[in-house]
């Protein structure tokens, strides 16, 4: 899974593991990423409360597939297979579309997505490639389509923190679960 050992469930501390275990059941597996930064208790509680206040806000102009996609996109241009596949997965469940998380991954801009989607992943791709040339014209072209200054700032914080998360998976050797290819590719059994 990873290039360092990821501690067992049963020696995490109390929080982290009743954390985990909602996950499980939610999903039907752990993803890696939970158990790989478990690590170390202090910057796994910090990652999570960042990713949450970031990924579950609910007063945002941006929607739960406008999120992943961003996540998706501009973890395909740091080379990030783990948040490419993981995220990739959650944003075809999200977007009910099974083709848009290979799209964004490869070439956005030729991706089955709403023009308000294509502008901001232009943004989230300056912030994650080119954040020291983000000037007004990038603020007025968000604000064209219907995009706030707070929504701005979740594009930019949400790749900001994706690119730590991305470096970090990297770096580890992180590996995406194989549950995660197939999610939301077909549509469910009923």
């Amino acid at each position: 899974m990873s290039r360092y050992p990821a501690p067992e469930l049963k020696d995490l501390p109390e929080d982290i593991r009743a954390k985990v275990l909602e996950v499980q059941n939610k999903a039907g597996f752990v993803p890696n990423v939970f158990l790989a930064l478990a690590r170390r208790p202090a910057e796994w509680r910090a990652f999570f409360a960042y990713h949450d206040a970031l990924m579950l806000k609910e007063d945002s102009g941006l929607s739960k597939g406008d999120r992943e996609m961003i996540v998706t996109t501009t973890s395909a241009a740091n080379n990030c297979l783990y948040c490419v596949v993981a995220h990739g997965a959650i944003l075809r469940i999200y977007e009910k579309k099974p083709l848009v998380a290979d799209q964004v991954a490869v070439n956005y801009r030729k991706a089955d997505i709403t023009p308000r989607q294509s502008a901001m992943l232009d943004f989230a791709m300056k912030v994650c490639l080119q954040s020291d040339q983000v000037a007004e014209p990038d603020f007025a072209a968000l604000h064209a389509h219907g995009f706030n200054d707070e929504d701005i700032w979740d594009i930019a914080a949400i790749t900001a923190f994706f690119g730590l998360s991305n470096r970090m998976a990297s770096f580890s050797g992180m590996m995406p679960n194989p549950e995660f290819y197939l999610m939301g590719r077909l549509p469910k059994a009923k």
